[in-house]
């Protein structure tokens, strides 16, 4: 029987619960090394889930994270699995000038391809960081050797997102060489609903509805869609952070116990591939977007 099962982009994003950007206010960088790290624990436990559903992914890893484990990025590439960069130490775009944004993302990659051994093509903004704002940031990524970004998230939320951008793979306006690859999002009632994973999808109160959306935005849209979750969601013994707002809390802690559960699921349910192989196969037909301001 053939496998109707359609294919999708899973990614995760390789960060110690400590590098949360909601976790800023309480935890500062230079504090960073006094936590205990369980970054390398809480990712083989998705290795280990993406094995057993037969699926690749792409891992966009954090250098801060790499350079103390390395170990875990050859496994990430001995596996099959795309290592792309998540910067250096979790900083936004919109925090950083573009000379240090330069500096951030060269040499992440270069550690990333000196551990691994494999080149890295795609990145991904802390926090979905990239707006029209810092739209110089396409050219200094083409300028550094990537080919794609998956940085922009298009929906309404307080801490990013970007909803008048769209919702499909695109050359932003005025970029070379670089295309966006945005997370997934289904246009309903004149709006964008987030599908794509993450807290929405750990937060949901039924599993199936994620599923029915994501569903809904493949039958729609007529190609892959990006999905992206975090090591340390599947990480139910990490240390509790004192002093957080509740709603703070509430996003971080809640049902992290079921993830496990509701992963192996949603692997079952779809197929799987990594981003470089999804799309940038496609990338010479991509034509560039004329105005980022759309939902489309």
């Amino acid at each position: 029987m053939s496998d109707r099962r359609q294919t999708n982009a899973f990614s995760v994003d390789v960060e110690d619960y400590f590098h949360v950007s909601a976790f800023a206010g309480r935890i500062a960088p230079a504090d960073w090394e006094r936590w205990p790290r369980r970054v390398e624990a809480a990712t083989e436990i998705m290795l280990d889930l993406l094995a057993e559903h037969g699926a690749l992914a792409t891992f966009f890893i954090l250098g801060w994270v790499a350079e103390r484990h390395p170990a875990l990025v050859r496994r990430i590439a001995a596996e099959g699995h795309e290592v792309a960069s998540h910067g250096y130490a979790h900083e936004r775009v919109w925090s950083q000038s573009p000379e240090t944004f330069r500096g951030d993302v060269g040499r992440t990659r270069r550690l990333l391809e000196d551990i691994a051994g494999v080149p890295v093509r795609g990145y991904r903004a802390a926090s979905f960081s990239v707006s029209d704002a810092t739209l110089w940031a396409f050219d200094i990524l083409a300028e550094e050797g990537y080919r794609y970004s998956s940085s922009v998230y298009p929906i309404r939320h307080d801490h990013y997102g970007s909803p008048a951008w769209p919702r499909q793979p695109h050359r932003p306006r005025g970029a070379t060489g670089v295309i966006e690859i945005p997370v997934a999002t289904l246009r309903l009632f004149g709006r964008n609903l987030p599908c794509g994973g993450g807290g929405y999808f750990r937060l949901s109160p039924s599993y199936r509805l994620t599923r029915w959306a994501l569903r809904e935005a493949n039958r729609r849209d007529g190609e892959p869609s990006v999905v992206y979750f975090h090591p340390w969601e599947l990480d139910s013994e990490q240390p509790s952070v004192p002093g957080l707002p509740l709603t703070t809390r509430l996003r971080h802690y809640t049902n992290i116990a079921r993830m496990p559960r509701r992963l192996s699921w949603l692997l079952r349910d779809f197929r799987w591939d990594r981003m470089d192989s999804l799309f940038l196969d496609r990338d010479a037909a991509l034509g560039q977007d004329a105005s980022c301001a759309k939902a489309g």
